[in-house]
Protein backbone atom coordinates (compact mmCIF):
# COMPACT_ATOMS: atom_id res chain seq x y z
CA UNK A 1 0.00 0.00 0.00
CA UNK A 2 2.67 2.93 1.20
CA UNK A 3 4.31 1.44 -2.69
CA UNK A 4 1.54 2.38 -4.80
CA UNK A 5 0.51 5.70 -2.59
CA UNK A 6 3.56 7.61 -4.27
CA UNK A 7 2.96 6.02 -8.03
CA UNK A 8 -0.65 7.50 -7.62
CA UNK A 9 0.17 10.64 -6.70
CA UNK A 10 2.78 10.75 -9.50
CA UNK A 11 0.04 9.52 -11.90
CA UNK A 12 -2.37 12.56 -10.57
CA UNK A 13 0.27 15.26 -11.74
CA UNK A 14 -0.88 16.91 -14.59
CA UNK A 15 2.09 17.21 -16.51
CA UNK A 16 2.72 13.40 -16.31
CA UNK A 17 -0.85 13.00 -17.09
CA UNK A 18 -0.26 15.03 -20.39
CA UNK A 19 2.79 13.26 -21.55
CA UNK A 20 1.35 9.92 -20.70
CA UNK A 21 -1.87 10.47 -22.07
CA UNK A 22 0.31 12.37 -25.45
CA UNK A 23 2.42 9.24 -25.91
CA UNK A 24 -0.51 6.71 -25.75
CA UNK A 25 -2.28 8.49 -28.65
CA UNK A 26 0.94 8.84 -30.44
CA UNK A 27 1.16 4.70 -30.32
CA UNK A 28 -1.96 4.40 -31.32
CA UNK A 29 -2.16 6.41 -33.92
CA UNK A 30 0.90 4.66 -35.33
CA UNK A 31 -0.67 1.36 -34.48
CA UNK A 32 -3.87 2.23 -36.46
CA UNK A 33 -1.55 3.66 -39.72
CA UNK A 34 0.54 0.23 -39.60
CA UNK A 35 -2.74 -1.56 -39.99
CA UNK A 36 -4.14 0.87 -43.07
CA UNK A 37 -0.69 -0.04 -44.35
CA UNK A 38 -0.97 -3.64 -43.79
CA UNK A 39 -4.41 -3.91 -45.38
CA UNK A 40 -3.15 -2.34 -48.11
CA UNK A 41 0.11 -3.74 -48.75
CA UNK A 42 1.67 -6.07 -46.23
CA UNK A 43 4.71 -6.52 -47.93
CA UNK A 44 6.05 -2.87 -47.80
CA UNK A 45 4.23 -2.02 -44.30
CA UNK A 46 7.16 -2.12 -42.02
CA UNK A 47 9.22 -0.16 -44.09
CA UNK A 48 6.62 2.35 -44.93
CA UNK A 49 6.36 3.23 -41.46
CA UNK A 50 9.48 3.30 -40.69
CA UNK A 51 10.19 5.89 -43.07
CA UNK A 52 7.25 8.06 -41.03
CA UNK A 53 8.92 7.73 -38.09
CA UNK A 54 12.73 8.74 -39.53
CA UNK A 55 11.42 11.26 -41.64
CA UNK A 56 15.15 12.92 -42.26
CA UNK A 57 16.90 10.35 -41.06
CA UNK A 58 16.08 8.13 -43.51
CA UNK A 59 18.42 9.98 -45.88
CA UNK A 60 22.01 8.37 -45.39
CA UNK A 61 23.85 11.86 -46.37
CA UNK A 62 24.10 14.33 -43.29
CA UNK A 63 24.08 17.16 -45.16
CA UNK A 64 20.36 16.02 -46.73
CA UNK A 65 19.13 15.37 -43.11
CA UNK A 66 20.10 18.18 -42.32
CA UNK A 67 18.38 20.28 -44.96
CA UNK A 68 15.14 17.95 -44.26
CA UNK A 69 15.04 18.84 -40.65
CA UNK A 70 15.48 22.36 -41.67
CA UNK A 71 12.60 21.66 -43.89
CA UNK A 72 10.50 20.43 -41.00
CA UNK A 73 10.95 23.13 -38.61
CA UNK A 74 9.59 25.58 -41.43
CA UNK A 75 6.56 24.18 -41.00
CA UNK A 76 6.79 23.97 -37.97
CA UNK A 77 6.54 27.14 -36.79
CA UNK A 78 3.10 28.40 -38.55
CA UNK A 79 1.27 24.99 -37.22
CA UNK A 80 2.70 26.30 -33.69
CA UNK A 81 1.18 29.68 -33.94
CA UNK A 82 -1.83 28.08 -34.41
CA UNK A 83 -1.91 25.84 -31.75
CA UNK A 84 -1.24 28.88 -29.97
CA UNK A 85 -4.30 30.41 -31.19
CA UNK A 86 -6.10 27.45 -30.76
CA UNK A 87 -5.17 26.68 -26.78
CA UNK A 88 -5.42 30.63 -25.60
CA UNK A 89 -8.55 30.95 -26.62
CA UNK A 90 -9.56 27.64 -24.96
CA UNK A 91 -8.23 28.54 -21.56
CA UNK A 92 -10.42 31.42 -21.61
CA UNK A 93 -13.20 29.19 -22.33
CA UNK A 94 -13.59 29.47 -25.92
CA UNK A 95 -13.00 27.25 -29.02
CA UNK A 96 -11.82 28.85 -31.94
CA UNK A 97 -12.12 26.74 -34.45
CA UNK A 98 -11.61 29.84 -37.19
CA UNK A 99 -7.77 29.63 -36.20
CA UNK A 100 -7.77 28.25 -39.89
CA UNK A 101 -10.12 31.14 -41.34
CA UNK A 102 -7.82 33.79 -38.94
CA UNK A 103 -4.68 31.93 -40.72
CA UNK A 104 -5.81 32.92 -44.45
CA UNK A 105 -6.56 36.46 -43.67
CA UNK A 106 -2.92 36.57 -41.98
CA UNK A 107 -1.39 35.20 -45.16
CA UNK A 108 -3.48 37.45 -47.78
CA UNK A 109 -2.58 40.39 -45.59
CA UNK A 110 1.32 39.88 -45.39
CA UNK A 111 1.34 38.88 -49.29
CA UNK A 112 -0.62 41.69 -50.18
CA UNK A 113 1.61 43.98 -48.56
CA UNK A 114 5.03 42.59 -49.34
CA UNK A 115 3.60 41.88 -52.96
CA UNK A 116 0.95 44.88 -53.68
CA UNK A 117 2.90 47.62 -51.50
CA UNK A 118 6.56 46.16 -51.57
CA UNK A 119 7.05 46.66 -47.82
CA UNK A 120 9.92 45.35 -45.31
CA UNK A 121 8.66 41.95 -43.53
CA UNK A 122 8.30 43.66 -40.12
CA UNK A 123 5.14 45.82 -42.22
CA UNK A 124 3.99 42.56 -43.25
CA UNK A 125 4.31 40.71 -39.97
CA UNK A 126 2.49 42.87 -38.17
CA UNK A 127 -0.30 43.32 -40.89
CA UNK A 128 -0.90 39.72 -41.26
CA UNK A 129 -1.13 39.98 -36.74
CA UNK A 130 -3.72 42.56 -37.57
CA UNK A 131 -5.94 40.87 -40.28
CA UNK A 132 -5.56 37.62 -38.01
CA UNK A 133 -7.03 40.04 -34.83
CA UNK A 134 -9.42 41.32 -36.94
CA UNK A 135 -11.10 38.29 -38.19
CA UNK A 136 -11.22 36.92 -34.54
CA UNK A 137 -12.52 40.20 -33.23
CA UNK A 138 -15.45 39.95 -35.40
CA UNK A 139 -16.38 36.27 -33.29
CA UNK A 140 -15.36 37.86 -30.13
CA UNK A 141 -18.32 40.85 -30.60
CA UNK A 142 -21.16 38.45 -32.21
CA UNK A 143 -20.27 35.97 -28.84
CA UNK A 144 -19.85 39.05 -26.45
CA UNK A 145 -22.61 40.78 -27.31
CA UNK A 146 -25.10 39.15 -28.88
CA UNK A 147 -24.04 35.43 -27.27
CA UNK A 148 -23.49 34.21 -31.09
CA UNK A 149 -21.41 30.67 -30.51
CA UNK A 150 -18.40 30.96 -31.26
CA UNK A 151 -17.59 27.70 -33.37
CA UNK A 152 -20.93 29.09 -35.84
CA UNK A 153 -19.32 32.52 -36.60
CA UNK A 154 -15.77 31.01 -37.19
CA UNK A 155 -17.06 28.91 -39.57
CA UNK A 156 -18.73 31.24 -41.33
CA UNK A 157 -15.89 33.86 -41.77
CA UNK A 158 -13.58 30.98 -42.55
CA UNK A 159 -14.76 30.52 -45.50
CA UNK A 160 -15.45 34.42 -46.13
CA UNK A 161 -11.71 34.72 -45.30
CA UNK A 162 -10.87 32.19 -47.78
CA UNK A 163 -12.92 33.90 -50.50
CA UNK A 164 -11.75 37.06 -50.01
CA UNK A 165 -7.83 36.33 -49.68
CA UNK A 166 -8.29 34.56 -53.37
CA UNK A 167 -9.82 37.43 -54.94
CA UNK A 168 -7.18 40.06 -53.25
CA UNK A 169 -4.41 38.27 -54.16
CA UNK A 170 -5.00 37.62 -58.05
CA UNK A 171 -3.53 41.25 -58.27
CA UNK A 172 -0.41 39.84 -57.12
CA UNK A 173 -0.98 36.68 -58.61
CA UNK A 174 1.88 34.69 -61.96
CA UNK A 175 0.19 34.99 -64.85
CA UNK A 176 2.07 31.68 -65.91
CA UNK A 177 0.17 30.15 -63.05
CA UNK A 178 -1.98 29.99 -60.35
CA UNK A 179 0.16 30.78 -57.56
CA UNK A 180 1.42 34.15 -56.68
CA UNK A 181 4.81 35.59 -57.44
CA UNK A 182 7.97 34.60 -55.20
CA UNK A 183 8.83 37.02 -52.95
CA UNK A 184 13.07 36.78 -53.83
CA UNK A 185 11.43 37.83 -57.60
CA UNK A 186 9.45 41.16 -56.59
CA UNK A 187 10.66 42.03 -53.03
CA UNK A 188 13.52 40.47 -51.41
CA UNK A 189 12.85 42.69 -48.38
CA UNK A 190 9.71 41.25 -47.17
CA UNK A 191 11.92 37.77 -46.42
CA UNK A 192 12.12 36.98 -43.48
CA UNK A 193 15.65 37.30 -41.57
CA UNK A 194 17.73 34.32 -41.70
CA UNK A 195 19.99 35.36 -39.31
CA UNK A 196 22.64 33.08 -40.43
CA UNK A 197 20.13 29.73 -40.03
CA UNK A 198 19.72 29.12 -43.53
CA UNK A 199 23.92 28.63 -43.74
CA UNK A 200 23.47 25.92 -40.43
CA UNK A 201 20.97 24.14 -42.63
CA UNK A 202 21.63 24.58 -45.66
CA UNK A 203 18.19 25.58 -46.76
CA UNK A 204 17.34 29.23 -47.60
CA UNK A 205 13.74 29.50 -46.21
CA UNK A 206 14.77 28.48 -42.58
CA UNK A 207 14.48 31.81 -41.59
CA UNK A 208 13.74 33.39 -37.81
CA UNK A 209 10.20 31.93 -37.73
CA UNK A 210 11.14 29.21 -35.17
CA UNK A 211 12.78 31.38 -32.82
CA UNK A 212 10.08 34.08 -32.82
CA UNK A 213 7.29 31.28 -32.67
CA UNK A 214 9.33 30.07 -29.70
CA UNK A 215 9.50 33.22 -28.10
CA UNK A 216 5.69 34.06 -28.47
CA UNK A 217 5.09 30.69 -26.71
CA UNK A 218 6.92 31.52 -23.85
CA UNK A 219 5.03 35.07 -23.59
CA UNK A 220 1.59 33.66 -23.95
CA UNK A 221 2.81 31.15 -21.14
CA UNK A 222 3.89 34.32 -19.01
CA UNK A 223 0.53 36.01 -20.00
CA UNK A 224 -2.01 33.03 -18.84
CA UNK A 225 -0.11 32.02 -15.91
CA UNK A 226 1.56 35.03 -14.39
CA UNK A 227 0.06 38.22 -15.19
CA UNK A 228 -3.36 39.76 -13.89
CA UNK A 229 -4.68 39.82 -17.42
CA UNK A 230 -4.28 36.30 -17.64
CA UNK A 231 -5.91 35.44 -14.72
CA UNK A 232 -9.11 37.30 -15.49
CA UNK A 233 -9.03 36.72 -18.93
CA UNK A 234 -9.45 32.58 -17.72
CA UNK A 235 -11.83 34.00 -15.40
CA UNK A 236 -13.90 35.09 -17.68
CA UNK A 237 -13.77 31.58 -19.14
CA UNK A 238 -14.41 29.86 -16.32
CA UNK A 239 -17.79 31.63 -15.09
CA UNK A 240 -18.49 35.13 -17.32
CA UNK A 241 -21.49 36.16 -14.53
CA UNK A 242 -18.90 35.58 -11.65
CA UNK A 243 -16.23 37.70 -13.42
CA UNK A 244 -18.53 40.35 -13.92
CA UNK A 245 -19.86 40.17 -10.54
CA UNK A 246 -16.00 41.06 -8.94
CA UNK A 247 -15.71 44.04 -11.70
CA UNK A 248 -14.00 42.04 -14.63
CA UNK A 249 -14.83 43.31 -17.92
CA UNK A 250 -16.32 40.51 -19.03
CA UNK A 251 -17.42 41.28 -22.79
CA UNK A 252 -14.27 43.08 -22.98
CA UNK A 253 -11.90 40.11 -22.10
CA UNK A 254 -14.19 38.00 -24.63
CA UNK A 255 -13.46 40.02 -27.80
CA UNK A 256 -9.80 40.36 -26.32
CA UNK A 257 -9.32 36.75 -25.97
CA UNK A 258 -10.50 36.09 -30.12
CA UNK A 259 -8.34 39.15 -31.05
CA UNK A 260 -5.39 37.89 -29.58
CA UNK A 261 -6.27 33.91 -31.03
CA UNK A 262 -6.63 35.42 -34.47
CA UNK A 263 -3.35 37.46 -34.27
CA UNK A 264 -1.58 34.48 -33.46
CA UNK A 265 -2.68 32.44 -36.14
CA UNK A 266 -2.34 35.27 -38.75
CA UNK A 267 1.30 35.26 -37.78
CA UNK A 268 1.64 31.86 -38.06
CA UNK A 269 0.43 32.57 -41.48
CA UNK A 270 3.05 35.57 -41.72
CA UNK A 271 5.81 32.81 -40.50
CA UNK A 272 5.31 30.63 -43.09
CA UNK A 273 4.81 33.18 -46.46
CA UNK A 274 7.59 35.54 -46.08
CA UNK A 275 9.78 32.63 -45.74
CA UNK A 276 9.20 32.68 -49.39
CA UNK A 277 8.83 28.53 -48.64
CA UNK A 278 5.45 28.25 -50.58
CA UNK A 279 3.44 30.82 -52.58
CA UNK A 280 -0.46 30.68 -52.20
CA UNK A 281 -2.42 29.59 -55.10
CA UNK A 282 -5.46 31.74 -55.49
CA UNK A 283 -7.93 29.24 -57.00
CA UNK A 284 -7.46 26.96 -53.98
CA UNK A 285 -11.37 26.09 -53.02
CA UNK A 286 -10.40 24.99 -49.34
CA UNK A 287 -9.21 25.86 -46.44
CA UNK A 288 -5.61 25.09 -45.54
CA UNK A 289 -5.36 22.67 -43.11
CA UNK A 290 -2.62 24.45 -40.88
CA UNK A 291 -5.37 26.07 -39.05
CA UNK A 292 -7.32 22.60 -38.28
CA UNK A 293 -3.91 20.91 -37.34
CA UNK A 294 -3.59 23.36 -34.71
CA UNK A 295 -6.34 21.96 -32.85
CA UNK A 296 -4.57 18.47 -32.81
CA UNK A 297 -1.18 20.32 -31.46
CA UNK A 298 -2.66 22.44 -29.03
CA UNK A 299 -4.31 19.28 -27.77
CA UNK A 300 -1.32 16.60 -27.74
CA UNK A 301 0.53 19.63 -26.23
CA UNK A 302 -2.08 19.55 -23.09
CA UNK A 303 -2.91 22.71 -23.78
CA UNK A 304 0.14 24.12 -22.36
CA UNK A 305 2.23 26.62 -24.38
CA UNK A 306 5.58 24.76 -23.91
CA UNK A 307 4.16 21.50 -24.76
CA UNK A 308 2.57 23.00 -28.12
CA UNK A 309 6.27 23.70 -29.36
CA UNK A 310 6.88 19.36 -29.16
CA UNK A 311 3.62 18.55 -30.65
CA UNK A 312 3.66 20.47 -33.07
CA UNK A 313 7.24 19.73 -34.08
CA UNK A 314 5.78 15.73 -33.97
CA UNK A 315 2.77 16.61 -36.04
CA UNK A 316 4.88 18.05 -39.05
CA UNK A 317 7.83 15.70 -39.22
CA UNK A 318 5.29 12.60 -39.10
CA UNK A 319 4.08 14.81 -41.91
CA UNK A 320 6.72 15.15 -43.51
CA UNK A 321 7.97 11.63 -43.10
CA UNK A 322 5.08 10.49 -44.73
CA UNK A 323 6.54 11.81 -47.96
CA UNK A 324 9.17 9.26 -47.50
CA UNK A 325 6.57 5.97 -48.35
CA UNK A 326 7.57 4.19 -51.31
CA UNK A 327 4.78 5.32 -53.90
CA UNK A 328 5.46 2.55 -55.78
CA UNK A 329 3.33 0.63 -53.67
CA UNK A 330 1.31 2.63 -52.33
CA UNK A 331 -1.03 5.73 -53.70
CA UNK A 332 0.26 8.88 -52.99
CA UNK A 333 -2.02 10.33 -50.70
CA UNK A 334 -1.08 7.41 -48.23
CA UNK A 335 1.13 9.48 -46.94
CA UNK A 336 -1.56 11.97 -45.61
CA UNK A 337 -3.86 9.16 -44.87
CA UNK A 338 -0.74 8.04 -41.82
CA UNK A 339 -0.47 11.62 -40.82
CA UNK A 340 -4.19 12.43 -40.69
CA UNK A 341 -4.84 9.16 -38.68
CA UNK A 342 -2.39 10.26 -36.43
CA UNK A 343 -2.85 13.51 -35.91
CA UNK A 344 -6.80 12.83 -35.70
CA UNK A 345 -5.60 10.58 -32.05
CA UNK A 346 -4.09 13.60 -31.20
CA UNK A 347 -7.71 14.94 -30.07
CA UNK A 348 -7.76 12.05 -27.50
CA UNK A 349 -5.48 13.75 -25.02
CA UNK A 350 -8.23 15.25 -22.86
CA UNK A 351 -10.21 11.78 -23.59
CA UNK A 352 -7.15 9.44 -22.42
CA UNK A 353 -6.54 12.23 -19.00
CA UNK A 354 -10.45 11.47 -17.78
CA UNK A 355 -9.55 8.07 -18.32
CA UNK A 356 -6.49 7.79 -16.38
CA UNK A 357 -8.19 9.43 -13.64
CA UNK A 358 -11.42 7.49 -13.48
CA UNK A 359 -8.84 4.07 -13.40
CA UNK A 360 -7.05 5.85 -10.35
CA UNK A 361 -10.15 6.94 -8.68
CA UNK A 362 -11.54 3.06 -8.62
CA UNK A 363 -8.24 1.71 -7.76
CA UNK A 364 -9.18 3.64 -3.88
CA UNK A 365 -12.16 1.41 -3.41
CA UNK A 366 -11.83 -1.66 -2.00
CA UNK A 367 -14.06 -4.84 -3.13
CA UNK A 368 -16.73 -4.43 -0.64
CA UNK A 369 -17.37 -0.45 -2.38
CA UNK A 370 -15.86 1.13 0.56
CA UNK A 371 -12.65 3.46 0.52
CA UNK A 372 -8.77 2.02 1.24
CA UNK A 373 -7.63 4.02 4.09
Amino acid sequence: MQATKPRRSLLRKPGVQTLLASLICILLGLLVGYIALLIINPAGATEAILDVIKNFWAYSKPEKQLKNFGVTLVTTAPLLMCSLSVLFAYKVGLFNIGAAGQYVAGAGACLYCALALKLPWIVCLVAAILAGALLGSISGILKAYRNVNEVISCIMLNWISLYLVNTLLTQVKNPTGKDTYTLASQNASAMLPTAGLSDIFNQKNVTIAIPLAILVCVLIWILLTKTQLGYELRATGLNKNAAKYCGMRDRFNIILTMAIAGGLAGMGAALLYLSDFEQWAVTQASVPAMGFNGIAAAFLGGLNPIGAIFSSYFIQHITRGGGNVNMNMYCAQISDLISSVIIYMCGFVLFMKQFMNKRLDAGKRDPKGGRNA
